[in-house]
């Protein structure tokens, strides 16, 4: 019988408990089912690019022509060319 795991007044009190005690005590992880969080929005960073002035040009013309912003786009091809290099 796993024991009960204690109510919380705050994070800070449950991630102190957490730090200290093993979980297998309190679940049974051999029950537990995956879950997928898809509402969660992926941590994103900040960063700074340069690029050629008519490389920039060429990709606001692409994005125009698809109606997305420039920065969308980019993600795009991005996203895709990283897809293909890690599937070869």
């Amino acid at each position: 019988m796993a024991k009960k795991i204690p109510k919380f007044d705050n994070e800070d009190a449950e991630r102190e408990f957490w730090e200290t005690h093993d979980s297998t005590e309190f679940i049974n992880w051999s029950q537990a089912k995956k879950v997928t969080l898809s509402n969660l929005k992926p941590s994103v960073r900040k960063i700074s690019l340069r690029l050629p002035e008519s490389m920039l040009q060429e990709l606001k013309l692409l994005a125009n022509k698809r109606d997305v912003p420039y920065q969308s786009l980019l993600k795009i091809f991005l996203a895709e060319r990283i897809e293909k290099e890690l599937a070869s």
